[in-house]
């Protein structure tokens, strides 16, 4: 299996070894478009795998900071309180670039840059970059993918 993360379309999708199409999913990338550099708060693009999971088994809604669950479950009155976070929900696909000097090592390097595929508030829109480097998904998305993909799958970010 490997995951192909459509730019253009904003688009998630979940291919099988001969490349079909097993699941496709809205997803929002970063709202600054796309590029490589720490600090730039864009969405980096080429070839990537899975480095980590995190968040198996907990609740969907569930909210993450720094990778380890808070124990909050997010609530639209929960996002009011708290206007300024960038809530990262349910799940983490931790990515890592695997193109050494273009998304992996030094200043471009993708899993240094902390760039994961997360769950986000339903509330969010998506299908148009709005994140801040991340790929956003539905949190019940999240939960699908996150099951079916193993850690060390592939993941294409497309421009």
């Amino acid at each position: 299996m490997k995951i192909n993360i459509l730019i253009p379309t904003q688009q998630l999708e979940l291919l099988d070894d001969a490349g079909k199409v097993l699941h496709q999913y809205a997803v929002s990338t970063a709202a600054n478009g796309v590029g490589e550099i720490a600090g730039s708060y864009c969405t980096p693009r080429g070839r990537h795998i899975v480095r980590a999971k995190i968040g198996a088994g907990l609740p969907e809604n569930s909210v993450l900071v720094r990778r380890r669950p808070t124990g909050e479950i997010y609530t639209p009155e929960l996002g009011a309180k708290f206007p300024e976070r960038d809530w990262i929900l349910t799940r983490i696909l931790w990515l890592s670039g695997c193109e050494k000097g273009f998304n992996r090592l030094g200043e471009t390097d993708t899993m240094r840059r902390y760039i994961y595929i997360h769950g986000t508030p339903d509330l969010i829109r998506l299908g148009i970059p709005g994140s801040h480097g991340c790929i956003r998904m539905r949190n019940a998305d999240l939960v699908e993918l996150f099951d079916l993909v193993p850690a060390g799958t592939e993941v294409n970010i497309i421009e």
